[in-house]
């Protein structure tokens, strides 16, 4: 399979996920900016492999439950995710807010591994596997954190620091002031500075070598007041998984 082929596959389900409707072979391609021939062509190799079937003459094709059930045997094997996952539902449930999970990616970028959803109606709600830049992001901050100050300077060089709105940190200084007062205060912040209205607090936890971050976010009005309540059962929960080797 070659990468274009397999980048067409994942546009699919993507397209699939954010549609959430059975669609005709037309639609479909329209959808995804490709021929209807090259269409067919993926549809007909993914309906005979078992991932999508024919809802009805003419009426399109869906995911069938192989797509969910190969999902969901990945998901029961990960090694990091399932030891930090218990960790992460208490501390969504203590705070009542989205709580992410997230490493830096090869490209210096934050991916986030895992999203647990506040029960609010109200909430940020982040997606498993979107990146974000580090200079406006408070995993992105907690992370940064702990590397030198080589390594940190070379990684925020890689590309412009994007200015979101007028709180956002564009400039190296600027964005090692505000680690160094996190460090002091005792968590990292996001304050509306890459999505207005939104506030994550986050703090780095370092597995088996490698460095994580866990944040929990939601509208600024509900966390700003709770901070460092919320800074004080992250850091206890980061400490714990760390101790637990």
């Amino acid at each position: 399979m070659s990468v274009k082929t397999a980048l067409r596959v994942i546009e699919i389900i993507e397209t699939y996920a954010r549609e959430r409707r059975a669609l005709p072979l037309s639609e479909l391609a329209r959808l995804l900016g490709v021929p209807v021939s090259s269409c067919l062509a993926l549809i007909r190799t993914l309906s005979d492999l078992g991932y999508l079937y024919e809802t009805g003459r003419r009426q399109g094709y869906y995911p069938t439950g192989r797509l969910l059930a190969m999902a969901q045997r990945i998901a029961s094997a990960d090694p990091v995710l399932d030891r930090v996952y218990p960790s992460l539902v208490e501390l969504r449930d203590a705070t009542q807010e989205t709580v992410v999970f997230a490493k830096l990616s090869g490209e210096g970028r934050v991916v986030y591994l895992d999203v647990l959803d506040s029960p609010h109606t109200i909430r940020y709600a982040p997606v498993a596997g979107e990146f974000r830049d580090v200079h406006a992001n408070s995993l992105g901050k907690a992370l940064i954190s702990v590397l030198d100050a080589p390594a940190r300077a070379a990684l925020l060089a890689r590309r412009p620091l994007t200015r979101y709105n007028d709180r956002t940190l564009v400039t190296p200084e600027a964005v090692d002031a505000d680690l160094e007062a996190s460090r002091r205060r005792g968590w990292f912040m996001n304050l509306g500075e890459s999505i207005p209205d939104v506030c994550a607090i986050a703090w780095p936890v370092t597995l088996s070598g490698e460095t994580y971050a866990i944040s929990v976010g939601g509208p600024v009005y509900r966390i700003e007041p709770q901070q460092q309540e919320y800074a004080r059962i992250l850091r206890a929960a980061c400490t714990a998984l760390e101790q637990r080797g």
